[in-house]
């Protein structure tokens, strides 16, 4: 059984992005598909697609590159973790490289982003940072 099923998600995109795929596909949950709903939105990843075949699912992520085929995304970790949940305010957020990274935080109003937390004013656990 998989104890950390986001930090799976991390690892195998990690894992693509460093042997040069333009995407990787992940088992399925409505935690990843709001993470990466966040990630797109921050401009991080292209796209993503959902596919359902019975009761597994499983999310195909597309990335994003630059202009000159640089990867957009350079470093994904995980923040708060199964044995040790970290839970920030807003004014505490992380700032991820000054501003030019996020991190994805789960609030009571879904899972959005740190720019996104600050403009709520809202706090939450930080599940994972992206630059």
């Amino acid at each position: 059984m998989m104890t950390d099923p986001i930090a799976d998600m991390l690892t195998r995109i990690r894992n693509s992005l460093s042997s040069g795929g333009s995407h990787c596909v992940v088992p399925g949950s409505k935690l990843k598909v709001s993470i990466l709903d966040a990630m797109k939105r921050e401009g991080f990843i292209d796209d993503y697609e959902v596919h359902a075949d019975g009761c597994r699912s499983s999310i195909r992520v597309n990335f994003k590159f630059g202009p000159e085929g640089e990867r957009v995304i350079s470093t994904i970790a995980r923040f708060s973790k199964p044995g040790c949940r970290r839970y920030r305010g807003v004014e505490d957020l992380p700032r991820v490289r000054g501003g030019h990274g996020i991190a994805v935080i789960s609030t009571n109003q879904g899972v959005l982003s740190d720019r996104e937390c600050r403009q709520r004013r809202v706090g939450g656990e930080v599940l994972c940072t992206v630059d």
